[in-house]
C-alpha cells in the first residue's frame, strides 16, 4: 500500500513539474493557433465595450457584440473610463476587425464571420455614432462598432434583438440604430448578408458550418432568452417574463438592457453563458418581473464558464443566478470605474452562495475601482488583457490564456488551468 501512495505521489509530481514547465515556456510568446476540435473564445479587449470572438470546433465563426464608445464624450475621455487598446490610433470597431483576422491567420482566405450577434442596442455593445465616425466606402453609413468591423470582414448571417420592425417594446429610431439599419439594408442587397431575430428557445439559429456531423451530438447553441422570452428547458418552448405591454405605462417598459439576447454554447461536458446586460438586482420599488437573471438561470444550469451580466454592474449576478450557474470561472467585460459593484464581487466570491473555487479575470481593472474596493481585488487572477478560453477537443477540459492588449502580438502573459468541464 505504501509504494502504491509513493508511486501516485511521484506520478502527481511528475505531471505538476512537466505542466509547470510547459507553461513556463508559454508565457511571453504567441497565443498558438487554433486547430480542429478545439474551441476558443476570445474576450477582446478594446476599451471600448463588449467584443466576444469564437472558432467554434470546426472552425465556424461567431461574433458576439462589437462595443465602441463615443470617443468625443467628456466622460469617455474621464478617469472614470478604459482607455482605446491597444492605443487611439485606431477605433474599437477596427481593433475588433483586425484582432480577429490575426487570430484567422491560419486561414490563407475566407477570414469572415460566419456569424454576428448583438446582445443588444447599446454604445457597448454596438458601436455609437460620433462626430469623427468615418463614412463607409461601401455604403451609406457610419463606421463603428459593429458596422466597422462589417466594413473589414463579411459577416454571412447578422442576429439581433429587432430585426426587421425595430419596435419592441417601443420604436427604435436613434442615430445609431438608423446608421445600423442602413449597414444591414446595404449588405443584405449588397453582399448577402442574412439577417434573423434572435429567436429564444432554439438551437438551430447557430449552427455549426464546416464539420457539422462530427460533433453532432457534442455541440450545441441553444438561444436562452430576447425580448423577455425565456426558454422554459423543455423542447423549444418558451415563455414570456415581461407583463402585455399594454398593461403598462411607456416608463414601466422593459429597459434595454432586459431585452437581452442570452445564450448557452455547450461542447461535451462544457458549457459557457453569455447574457448580454440582463438585470437581476431589483432596484428599490421595481416589480419582480424586472429580474431576468432568476428565470434565465433555471434554464441554463450550472456552466464553466460565465462572461458577467452587465459588466458586473451593481443590478446583477444575484444570489439565485449564481448559485445555479456556479462558473468554476468568470470573465468581467469591463469599461467603466464601477466594473464590476463591490457587492456583485462579494457575491461572486462568497462561498456561502456557492462552495468551491471559482477564478475571476478581468479585461481592464481600473485605477479608480482598485482604491474603492481594495483587497477583494487582489484575488483576481488578472486585471488586464484579452481573455482566451481555449477548450480542448470533446469537452473534457479548458485553460486560460491572458494575452496582451498593448499591441497585436496576442503575446500570452499567463496561464491557467487545465480546469475540468463539469
Amino acid at each position: 500500500m505504501k509504494v502504491q501512495l509513493r508511486w501516485f505521489v511521484f506520478v502527481i509530481i511528475l505531471q505538476v513539474f512537466f505542466e509547470v514547465k510547459s507553461q513556463a515556456q508559454q508565457v511571453g510568446q504567441v497565443l498558438p493557433e487554433w486547430k480542429e476540435g478545439f474551441m476558443d473564445i476570445h474576450h477582446i479587449n478594446t476599451g471600448g465595450g463588449n467584443a466576444t470572438f469564437f472558432i467554434l470546433p470546426d472552425g465556424t465563426t461567431l461574433l458576439i457584440d462589437a462595443g465602441a464608445l463615443d470617443p468625443t464624450e467628456p466622460r469617455t475621455r474621464s478617469p472614470r473610463n478604459t482607455r482605446v487598446k491597444p492605443d487611439t490610433t485606431r477605433q474599437p470597431g477596427e481593433w475588433i476587425a483586425r484582432y480577429v483576422s490575426n487570430t484567422l491567420a491560419f486561414r490563407a482566405t475566407d477570414k469572415a464571420l460566419d456569424y454576428a450577434m448583438l446582445t443588444h442596442f447599446h454604445d457597448d455593445h454596438m458601436g455609437a455614432v460620433s462626430s469623427i465616425s468615418r463614412r463607409s466606402k461601401q455604403g451609406p453609413f457610419k463606421l463603428t462598432g459593429i458596422t466597422e468591423v462589417g466594413e473589414y470582414l463579411p459577416i454571412r448571417k447578422m442576429i439581433d434583438r429587432g430585426w426587421p420592425d425595430y419596435n419592441f417594446p417601443k420604436t427604435l429610431d436613434d442615430e445609431m440604430i438608423g446608421n445600423y439599419k442602413s449597414f444591414l439594408d446595404w449588405h443584405s442587397k449588397n453582399k448577402g448578408m442574412k439577417v434573423e431575430k434572435a429567436a429564444p428557445g432554439k438551437n438551430s439559429q447557430i449552427t455549426l458550418l464546416r464539420n457539422p456531423q462530427k460533433y453532432a451530438d457534442l455541440f450545441e447553441i441553444r438561444n436562452i432568452a430576447a425580448n423577455g422570452e425565456v426558454w422554459t428547458g423543455v423542447g423549444n418552448v418558451v415563455r414570456q417574463q415581461f407583463p402585455e405591454l399594454k398593461s403598462l405605462s411607456p416608463q414601466q417598459f422593459p429597459s434595454e438592457n432586459m431585452c437581452s439576447v442570452a445564450v448557452r454554447v455547450s461542447y461535451g461536458k462544457f458549457d459557457y453563458f453569455s447574457g448580454g446586460d440582463l438585470p437581476g438586482v431589483l432596484r428599490a420599488g421595481m416589480p419582480s418581473w424586472q429580474d431576468m437573471e432568476t428565470p434565465v438561470a433555471k434554464a441554463v444550469g450550472q456552466v464553466d464558464v460565465h462572461i458577467l451580466d452587465h459588466h458586473g454592474n451593481r443590478d446583477s449576478q444575484n444570489e439565485f443566478f449564481l448559485q445555479t450557474l456556479q462558473p468554476r470561472v468568470m470573465v468581467i467585460p469591463v469599461w467603466s470605474s464601477d466594473h464590476p459593484g463591490h457587492d456583485v464581487l462579494d457575491r461572486m466570491y462568497s462561498q456561502n452562495v456557492y462552495p468551491g473555487e471559482r477564478d475571476v479575470f478581468a479585461t481592464d481593472m481600473l485605477e479608480a475601482n482598485k482604491l474603492v474596493i481594495g483587497e477583494l481585488l487582489g484575488r483576481l487572477k488578472s486585471d488586464s488583457g484579452h481573455v482566451v478560453v481555449r477548450v480542448a477537443p470533446g469537452g473534457d477540459r479548458y485553460q486560460v490564456y491572458v494575452l496582451d492588449d498593448r499591441n497585436e502580438e496576442r503575446r500570452i502573459k499567463s496561464i491557467h488551468g487545465p480546469y475540468l468541464s463539469r
